[in-house]
């Protein structure tokens, strides 16, 4: 295991590194001016200069290119060109915003699609199959944004269970009475993909042989779902959640944005409008490296799920 994992670790520097390069270039050749930018549209050449001079733009690129590897290495990203704040204690301080929101969408994704799932592929070819997947298609059909503005019409305005905006330093404040409304929706919007995916998963394994010889031994339904078909098909589903979690944290950006949240994904939002590039650049290699790691353990949970799957 530890030279597998030794082995891994070791395989994702070129990819990082692909990535730092790519990144870097990418904004250098196509991402205007920064101190234009910054500078304004009435700001003389003498002032873009001096910003140009500041930001370290006038430097050769091999040296703004050293001194970008330089502060991923050391996890300084250097000052937002925007507010002059540290980007990592921007993102430090923003982190529990984003995280009050993503983990409970994540634990509840989860929670309601499998069972729902199964539970629905149990009863295959039924009324209540045939209505549940209308009604998922349905679902499918609606763009997020007006689950949004009609989550807040409705749940806000009208039935006032919840405030639309609002976040306090309080993390118990923010679950209970600010976190639920943009949760809600979010798992509203996410349930119907993850039901009609993993419905499909389930249905595979129920028409393996294996399990046909479990109930011809006498095993009861509940028992053949639950020991059998649910773990068998907990592989695909793991490698579909793996495949999920970084559009998961990208979508909870729209949803900070939409609900005034004080989060990582708000920020970032204000930093494109801003061509504030470090904070850009930081948050890309960010999720470059939470996704190669959510990689790395996917692969250890299928040994935890299946151990005869071979790690090599």
């Amino acid at each position: 295991m530890m030279s597998y994992l030794l082995r891994r670790l070791w395989q994702m520097v070129p990819t990082l590194t692909g990535v730092v390069l790519g990144v870097f270039f990418l904004f250098k050749g196509f991402g205007g001016d920064p101190a234009e930018i910054l500078a304004g549209l009435n700001a003389s050449p003498e002032q873009v200069e001096q910003i140009r001079d500041q930001l370290g733009l006038n430097r050769p690129v091999w040296e703004q290119l050293a001194i970008f590897v330089g502060q991923i290495l050391q996890f300084d990203w250097g000052r937002s060109w925007a507010t002059n704040e540290p980007v990592a204690q921007l993102f430090a301080t923003r982190l529990p915003a984003t995280l009050t929101v993503m983990v409970p969408i994540l634990v509840l994704d989860a929670l309601l699609a499998i069972p729902f799932a199964l539970a629905v592929a149990a009863v295959r070819g039924s009324l209540t199959d045939r209505a549940i997947m209308v009604v998922t298609t349905v679902a499918l059909s609606i763009s997020f944004l007006v689950y949004v503005i009609v989550g807040q019409w409705l749940f806000a305005f009208q039935l006032g269970w919840f405030p639309v905006q609002g976040w306090t330093d309080s993390v118990w404040t923010n679950l209970t009475t600010y976190a639920p409304l943009p949760v809600l929706l979010a798992v509203m919007v996410g349930l119907s993909p993850q039901m009609r995916l993993y419905r499909s998963f389930f249905l595979d394994e129920i028409g393996q042989d294996y399990v046909r010889t479990a109930r011809a031994k006498g095993l009861g339904e509940r028992a053949v779902l639950m020991r059998h078909v649910l773990r068998n098909a907990l592989i695909p589903i793991l490698t579909n959640v793996s495949m999920q979690l970084p559009g998961i944290f990208v979508g909870s950006f729209l949803i900070e944005v939409f609900f005034s949240i004080p989060g990582i994904g708000r920020e970032v939002m204000l930093a494109v409008n801003r061509s504030d590039y470090p904070v850009i650049q930081a948050v890309t290699i960010y999720l470059a490296v939470i996704t190669m790691l959510i990689n790395l353990l996917t692969d250890l949970l299928y040994k935890a799920v299946d151990p005869r799957v071979t790690l090599k």
